[in-house]
């Protein structure tokens, strides 16, 4: 009799440590969660990834695209949040968690303080944990990879974030001294159309949206060295300015590798003569957030 108390006290304790995965099918397509000043749009159609970012009520970001973490093979192209057109990305947990309590029967909309979303899949041989969290109106984002075995890779793409097509310049800019900077506009001309800027490693960017005048600045907080992240935003007119994080740029991913990215979003207000400045102070305010 013993024996089966322990026994049964040892199975409740381990059902207690399993997240809570709720039930989210057809019926719920997407879900905006609100926290303070930043929303964020989670839909279905691209495996419960994100798909808009608002700011004080205004979208920052564009539904017509892809964001989260995807992968690119040398056999067959891209797998992974939207792209599924090759090979699906079967989803082994979910779990959102509001104000530190699990969300048992989504909504359509949800409001709270805190937010928390969890999202483990697979990617052929690659595990695939992804974490969000909105707090204090600031966007975080953790991604880790890990691998049995070596992976060749056309590269993967962290952090896709897809600004909105109205974003007009960026900045990005380094921590080491002395800090670096770069900045640039971004429009609908030939000069800058579906061209690839910034292309190198920085600690943080930011770009600025003139309809709202609002920016948004992003901070790498961490990455692996082996893989060598490289910043980059596509500008695409009528579509959108795509922030990228390019790991693994044709190369192959060693057996046994476990990596950790993490990154934090954040907003603010300026006319276009102040927001470098404005972006730049939020970025060093960013470093300990």
């Amino acid at each position: 009799m013993k024996t089966l108390l322990c026994l049964l006290a040892f199975t409740t304790a381990l059902q207690a440590a399993k997240p809570f995965v709720p039930n989210l099918g057809p019926d719920l397509p997407t879900i905006t969660v609100t926290c303070g000043e930043v929303s964020l749009l989670l839909r279905q159609a691209s495996q419960w990834t994100p798909g808009r970012i608002d700011f004080r009520g205004l979208a920052m970001t564009t539904e017509r695209s892809a964001y989260g973490t995807v992968f690119s093979f040398p056999d067959c192209g891209f797998i992974g949040t939207a792209h599924l057109e090759n090979e699906p990305e079967p989803l082994e947990s979910l779990a959102l968690i509001l104000d530190g309590k699990p969300v048992e029967k989504p909504e359509a909309v949800l409001k709270g303080q805190t937010f928390r979303f969890e999202r483990k899949s697979r990617i052929r041989d690659f595990e695939l944990t992804c974490i969000i969290e909105l707090k204090n109106n600031q966007l975080h984002e953790t991604t880790t990879v890990r691998t049995a075995k070596a992976v060749p890779l056309k590269l993967v793409y962290h952090f896709m974030h897809a600004w909105a097509p109205s974003v007009s310049a960026f900045c990005a800019g380094t921590d080491a001294e002395p800090a670096k900077t770069l900045s640039g506009p971004l429009n609908d001309g030939d000069d800058t159309a579906r061209k690839f800027f910034i292309n190198q490693r920085i600690d943080w960017m930011a770009v600025f949206e003139p309809k709202s005048s609002q920016f948004g600045v992003s901070r790498l907080f961490s990455a692996p060295e082996l893989g060598e992240p490289i910043a980059m935003i596509w500008n695409v007119p009528n579509s959108y300015r795509k922030f990228y994080l390019k790991c693994f740029n044709n190369a192959t991913v060693p057996a046994g590798f476990e990596g950790t990215w993490r990154m934090v979003t954040a907003f603010g207000a300026s006319d276009a003569a102040g927001w470098e400045k404005a972006a730049t102070k939020l970025a060093s305010e960013l470093r300990n957030p």
